[in-house]
């Protein structure tokens, strides 16, 4: 079985591929035994048939393919359920994450205690446009104000966590944006560690700022909401 599963959601994101896998595996051969599970959102280009052409150059992939288009959370979900490796490392499809960071955030992990199920990647130089960095600065900053989670970046697509700990998470659609409020709510510690960030390779950008935005307001106000009404109780066995 694999030491790390590294999750990759898609939607039409062809020309994105293949750069990718080769740096997931020119950053993870001969360090660690894993898997690649890229999970494709039912794109409308040919996605999935370049990666089921790239099974010939990667015995490390698994491909998942979702019969109907149900978005990101759901497809990192899909993807963490079906990989087999105890911890995950989830990209981003578009290439703006570095690969090259996976190997830090699992020599940060090695050295820190147990209670960290989640190291969460910091984009302290955005490769982005003026206008979505600016939204991103003020919806953190909201964000981190209603939630109290205490992390400076909940945006970033590279991530590392334990299996276990992320499928103990309440499910809800865009529950990928607030892990660090959710894995603090069920008891766990949380560490943004910086990473690199690039401009996106290939294609477009999937949202905008407004879509972000309106449904960012109502997923708040939830997260808020389970936060407040938690509990958590120790156990032993008698």
């Amino acid at each position: 079985m694999p030491a790390l599963s590294v999750v990759v959601p898609v939607f039409n994101e062809r020309d994105n591929i293949p750069p990718l896998l080769a740096e997931i595996a020119a950053a993870l051969r001969g360090r660690v035994d894993f898997e690649i599970v890229y999970v494709d959102d039912a794109s409308k280009d040919d996605s999935l048939a370049v990666l089921a052409a790239a099974k010939a150059a990667y015995p490390e992939l698994r491909v998942v393919r979702h019969l109907a288009q149900s978005g990101q959370s759901t497809a990192i979900r899909n993807g963490v359920k079906a990989a087999r490796g105890a911890w995950i490392a989830t990209l981003d499809g578009d290439g703006q994450n570095d690969p090259a960071d996976i190997p830090k955030l699992l020599a940060m992990r090695d050295e820190s205690p147990a209670a960290i199920k989640l190291y969460a990647g910091w984009r302290v130089n955005r490769r982005d446009s003026g206008s979505k960095r600016w939204a991103s600065k003020w919806a953190n900053a909201i964000r981190s104000r209603l939630l109290r989670d205490d992390t400076p970046d909940t945006g970033c697509g590279i991530k590392l966590f334990e299996r276990a700990s992320f499928l103990d998470l309440p499910y809800f659609d865009h529950m990928h944006r607030f892990l660090p409020a959710l894995m603090q709510r069920a008891g766990w510690q949380v560490k943004s560690v910086p990473v690199n960030h690039r401009p996106r390779g290939s294609g477009i950008s999937k949202y905008n700022n407004l879509n972000r935005a309106l449904v960012g307001i109502a997923d708040l106000r939830g997260v808020a909401w389970l936060i407040k009404r938690s509990k958590r109780t120790a156990t032993e066995e008698v």
